[in-house]
């Protein structure tokens, strides 16, 4: 087994959700319970920049104009943040939308889930926002990555389904193969397709751009995987709700390589 090293740094209070690596070389995390953004630069200590306390940022990643986008899912606006500290926000046009999922669409622009409208978002770095509604009602859109194939994939939560946006708006939706997955993490993989979580089906999957899906079982029993990242080394990492972390690898899938406890 590789021998590792973990430290651990404490945050202020406020519930740390989701982080990113900023274009300054820091971690950039979200403080869902305080309204805030966090700021750990390696070897220093976590610094914090206020918003509104009951906003709910939740994720957050860098955009392509260098600064650090991320949703407020309770205030429903898209926020953006410079390394310099200068806070801008957005509201969305449909009221309770939920925003969750955030990420860089290759046309330059910031795509985001709405969670509770049924929608994905479009928000150009001017701030300019465009929404395409889903086919399907009640689906509860999650997660959000740019594919290989130029479009942006998302989780569909309710609906055990992962969908695919192309940039012209265009929606197609891919039937998961249970009923009762609740797809939640996705990313894309060195493989070239689209890896996710299926928090209720105790599973791993991936889907090519053609549609393609494969899943495979996680070996504890109600794990409920939630999101997934790809490694340096093409692995797939996946955080467990059990206090644990899932490592697979696709060259030796449908085997899960490894279960770890978190710290």
């Amino acid at each position: 087994m590789t021998q590792v090293s973990i430290k651990e740094y404490a945050v202020a209070d406020g519930g740390p959700y989701a982080l990113t690596t900023g274009p300054d070389g820091a971690l950039w995390f979200t403080m869902v319970q305080s309204g805030r953004i966090g700021r750990l630069a390696p070897g220093g200590e976590p610094s914090y920049h206020e918003l509104e306390p009951t906003c709910g940022p939740t994720v957050i990643t860098t955009g392509p104009d260098g600064a650090l986008w991320f949703t407020e899912y309770q205030a429903h606006r898209i926020g953006r943040l410079t390394t310099h500290g200068a806070v801008t926000e957005f509201a969305l046009p449909t009221p309770g939308c939920g925003p969750f999922g955030i990420a860089a669409g290759p046309d330059g622009a910031l795509w985001f889930t709405e969670t509770t409208a049924d929608r994905i978002g479009r928000i150009t770095t001017a701030g300019q926002v465009v929404e395409f509604p889903l086919p399907t009602t009640g689906a509860f859109p999650s997660a959000i990555s740019a594919g290989p194939d130029g479009a942006m994939w998302f989780t569909m939560n309710q609906a055990n389904a992962i969908g695919r946006i192309g940039m012209d708006g265009v929606v197609t939706v891919h039937p998961l193969p249970s009923p009762a997955a609740a797809p939640v993490g996705i990313t894309t993989g060195q493989d070239g397709a689209l890896w996710f979580t299926e928090w209720s089906g105790n599973r791993v999957g991936s889907i090519t751009a053609q549609g393609v899906i494969e899943v495979y079982d996680l070996p504890t029993p109600g794990a409920e995987p939630h999101g997934i990242v790809c490694g340096p080394d093409g692995a797939l990492w996946t955080a467990l709700e059990i206090g644990a972390l899932a490592c697979i690898s696709p060259t030796t899938v449908p085997s899960v390589s490894g279960v770890a406890p978190c710290p």
